[in-house]
């Protein structure tokens, strides 16, 4: 019962954020899903329906970075690791989606260092 309500209250904060963050384009959406164990991130452009940029820690090439990744230190590296991807395809701009979950914490700290690799929200 109790995680029913716990369900339903993050669809319903999932469902606020994402009636204002709308990808295009010239400013796709960057979004986290962060589990307990995990943490991804990908761009998409919700006008073409498609995943421009994607990484998460579960990523082959990210795994020996990170020695457990599920914290602050792994979102970090998760963060910049998109940041470097979309500048390489050249994605400057994005809207940042936390998808339901409170700016805090690993998400925070994603964002953090996506801004200071140089990516503009």
């Amino acid at each position: 019962m109790k995680t029913e309500k716990h369900k339903k209250a993050a669809l319903r904060r999932k469902y606020h954020v994402r009636k204002k963050v709308f990808g295009t384009p010239d400013r796709p959406r960057l979004s986290v899903f962060r589990s307990n164990r995990h943490i991804c991130a990908q761009i998409i452009d919700d006008v073409a329906g498609a995943t421009l940029v994607s990484t998460s820690t579960r990523a082959k090439g990210l795994r020996d970075h990170v020695a457990y990744a599920g914290n602050k230190k792994a979102a970090e590296v998760i963060g910049e690791a998109i940041a470097k991807q979309a500048l390489g395809v050249g994605i400057k701009c994005v809207c940042f989606d936390r998808n339901g979950n409170k700016f805090q914490g690993r998400v925070k700290a994603l964002a953090e260092a996506a801004k200071k690799v140089g990516l503009v929200f």
